[in-house]
């Protein structure tokens, strides 16, 4: 969703360059955990009405999210309580402490860099890399609005790892303080801040791709075009998380999952209300995706869905427009799983599987 983190660990992402960082406080709470075989993951109660059909793992993680959270749906309250809500990643590192899933040490360094104006990055570099290595530009989720490095810390670092590329992770600035196309505007000159000055941080600029989430997912889309658009040099691969890709409030994902969690319609109106300027900026291609009348000459991409998510249909129709305006794109749906799975491959095993295709679509493209 829009990445939505949908809820979010505190917020602040001026903190680009902590290194305790998500994935070190999974580490931690592992290093706590009895050392016993885990048991298998398994909810509390039954599945919920608006998901019949959910993945145990995943119901388990909805469940101590809505443990961790009051009864007021986000969309109901500021901004500055929902950036203070727990995060689907806070609810993943309770089901690892509650079942004792460990996390092995990092094999990542990180530091942080001011990539434009106001903007910070975090850059993860595989520990003893020489390079020059392939780079991977990685926008968070959140709706333009919420969550920050940290809240997708557990997405980044299974990438990095996997891949073996560096990755520069962006805390793009939020609305409502900074409406569109600000967040836009800073994803672009954080891709240019790469291309010029991937050799400073052992990286090769001639292979850099994008990579993000929910509204990280609109955001690397976006990324493309402009690049395309400007005479910028085309990422060589762009990876869409359950991307936002589309203005339609009413489409056949938006009708069925509703009430969904952790992303549901209302909450998404409540993102859009938050970032865009006018009801007319939803119309923009850079939001409406799907409605961009030319997307030839965009980066081959691969598309990832999740069946229980809003987001669902807009996603799989951008991949097909892709791939009618000539771009290679690789879908795949994963459908007993919600908005925001990606980074719980720890818990979920829809998720380590939908992170493994992604890493290979990615080194794929990258090598």
């Amino acid at each position: 969703m829009l990445g939505l983190a949908a809820c979010s660990s505190p917020q602040n992402n001026e903190q680009a360059g902590a290194t305790t960082d998500a994935a070190s406080t999974m580490a931690d709470t592992a290093a706590a955990a009895p050392s016993a075989a885990p048991k298998a993951v398994q909810p509390a109660g039954p599945a919920p009405a608006w998901a019949p059909d959910i993945a145990p793992e995943m119901q388990t993680v909805i469940e101590k999210l809505a443990s961790l959270s009051g009864p007021t749906p986000p969309e109901k309250l500021p901004v500055a309580e929902v950036r203070k809500a727990p995060s689907a990643t806070d609810a993943t590192m309770a089901v690892m402490k509650d079942y004792g899933i460990q996390t092995p040490p990092s094999k990542l360094d990180t530091m942080s860099r001011e990539v434009a104006p106001g903007v910070k990055a975090r850059i993860y570099t595989p520990k003893g890399a020489t390079g020059p290595l392939p780079v991977v530009v990685y926008y968070h989720g959140g709706g333009w609005v919420i969550a920050n490095l940290d809240t997708y810390d557990p997405s980044v670092r299974a990438l990095a790892e996997q891949t073996g590329a560096i990755f520069v992770s962006v805390a793009y600035r939020q609305a409502p303080e900074h409406k569109f196309p600000t967040a836009h505007n800073d994803s672009f000159a954080a891709y240019q801040w790469v291309l010029k000055n991937a050799a400073s941080i052992k990286g090769d600029p001639k292979r850099v791709a994008v990579a993000g989430e929910s509204a990280g997912g609109n955001l690397a889309a976006a990324v493309c075009m402009m690049a395309r658009d400007k005479g910028v040099m085309q990422p060589k691969h762009q990876l869409l998380v359950y991307p936002i890709a589309g203005y339609d409030l009413n489409t056949p994902s938006y009708q069925k999952n509703a009430q969904a969690k952790p992303l549901s319609k209302p909450f998404m109106a409540w993102f859009f209300d938050k970032y865009l300027r006018t009801p007319a900026d939803g119309k923009n291609p850079l939001i409406s995706l799907v409605t961009a009348p030319n997307l030839k000459g965009l980066a081959p991409a691969t598309v990832i869905g999740a069946g229980i998510d809003p987001l669902m249909s807009e996603g799989k129709t951008y991949a097909d427009k892709l791939q009618a305006a000539g771009v290679p794109v690789t879908y795949k749906l994963y459908d007993n799983v919600t908005h925001e799975f990606f980074g719980m491959g720890a818990v979920v095993p829809e998720a380590k599987a939908a992170e493994a295709q992604a890493a290979e679509e990615l080194k794929k493209a990258l090598q």
